[in-house]
């Protein structure tokens, strides 16, 4: 009975920790529109590498729905593309990346 007990506790352990894992990979940007501190809108460089946020571009499910603009970059979802200046740094990547985005021409923004 014992050993019952204690692969039942296993089980529920693991569970639990896959549910917290899941949950921590649909909340990657808050509500508010920050990946880690950083408000993901404004001026943005294209980095090779040490980047802020390592990004990955989809084409459905992303974590943020981005328009690129040319000027005013003040909703969350608008980047500007600088060459300096930046408010962050920002690597593509196609594996491990920290956000997945995909690029719109309107109602960008946090899914």
């Amino acid at each position: 009975m014992f050993k019952f007990q204690k692969l039942v506790c296993v089980l529920v352990t693991v569970l639990f920790l896959t549910v917290a894992a899941t949950t921590e990979a649909a909340t990657k940007i808050n509500e508010d529109g920050y990946y880690k501190g950083i408000r993901l809108a404004g001026k943005v460089r294209i980095v090779e590498s040490f980047a802020d946020i390592k990004v990955k571009v989809v084409d459905s499910f992303p974590d943020l729905r981005v328009k690129v603009v040319s000027s005013f970059p003040d909703d969350v979802g608008e980047w500007q593309f600088v060459d300096y200046g930046e408010d962050f740094t920002v690597q593509f990547v196609e594996s491990f990346p920290d956000i997945e985005i995909k690029y719109v021409e309107s109602f960008p923004g946090a899914e």
